[in-house]
């Protein structure tokens, strides 16, 4: 097991090194509530003596609607993203889509990401692994609700390969589709993708998703469910079960973001959940 590290921030998350925290909203609505949350999350991780990177999608490609809010795009919201960055001094996280987008976000954010319905698109993975490679970030792959733990295997030689010069990527276990409108994690994965040799977060707030079951403005089925009384239960026990890092998104009025509200947590609720999560870790340590 490997320690990754952002030098520029002191930040580390692998083996030896303090539990890591992302933090942040789901997609980019407006500046004003990036830089709310933003520094509500850094007020809390300050009071406990830890740093986060920041994380806020500027594009959320994959909605279940073409209606759906989709954020503030490329251009705009890698601006708003590097305001609160700048702003809150801390790093930052945000998703690609397209191998076309990997250079112009890795040259704002610290670390790039892959969502999970995309980590197995070759070209998408070869282009952020060399743009990161490149920038000196870091790269976080959510694993696809498709694969087991061991595939990820996959996904890190294809980064080996494209980017051989050193390590940098990061696994994320988001759990995984059965159908019926359900996700599951399983805990026993979170050790199997740790001894593939890259450190492992948990995604708690997309892993309680309830994908199509949400209501959409018609009433129909066109929105993502999710049971954010559940974040809490798999945060905690997957930092039991031996995750280095925690993925989490926040929301002041989570019944009125303009995505995955029902799996946001509430930003007043922050402080209470980062402190019995960093409790966990602790006791298992």
């Amino acid at each position: 097991m490997k320690q990754l590290s952002l030098k520029k921030w002191n930040w580390q998350i692998g083996e030896g090194a303090p539990l890591a925290y992302m933090l942040g909203l789901n997609v980019l609505e407006d500046e004003a509530l990036a830089l709310e949350t933003g520094q509500e999350l850094q007020r809390v991780l300050k009071a406990m003596g830890r740093t986060f990177v920041f994380k806020a999608s500027f594009d959320k490609a994959n909605r279940s609607s073409i209606k759906s809010f989709r954020g503030a795009g490329i251009e705009g919201g890698l601006k708003i993203l590097a305001k609160v960055g700048a702003k809150l001094g801390v790093p930052l996280i945000t998703d690609v889509h397209t191998p076309e987008q990997c250079e112009q976000v890795a040259a704002v954010a610290d670390i790039v990401q892959i969502p999970a319905f995309l980590c197995r698109q070759t070209d998408l993975v070869v282009a952020a692994a060399r743009a990161v490679e490149k920038s000196g970030g870091l790269l976080h792959v959510k694993k696809g609700q498709f694969l087991a733990p061991w595939d990820c295997r996959n996904i890190l030689s294809k980064v080996k390969e494209a980017a051989p010069s050193r390590d940098f990527t990061i696994l994320c276990e988001r759990g995984v589709s059965f159908g019926y409108n359900n996700l599951v994690v399983d805990m026993l994965g979170i050790p199997e993708m740790r001894a593939l040799g890259a450190p492992v977060t948990i995604d708690a707030t997309h892993a309680v998703q309830l994908p199509g079951a949400g209501k959409g403005n018609g009433g129909e089925n066109t929105a993502t469910g999710g049971r954010r009384s559940g974040v809490e239960t798999l945060a905690l026990a997957s930092v039991a079960s031996g995750a280095d890092g925690v993925f989490l998104e926040f929301h002041p009025n989570p019944d009125q973001a303009k995505c995955d509200g029902p799996s946001a947590w509430p930003l007043a609720e922050a402080g209470r959940l980062l402190k019995k999560i960093e409790a966990v870790r602790a006791a298992v340590s």
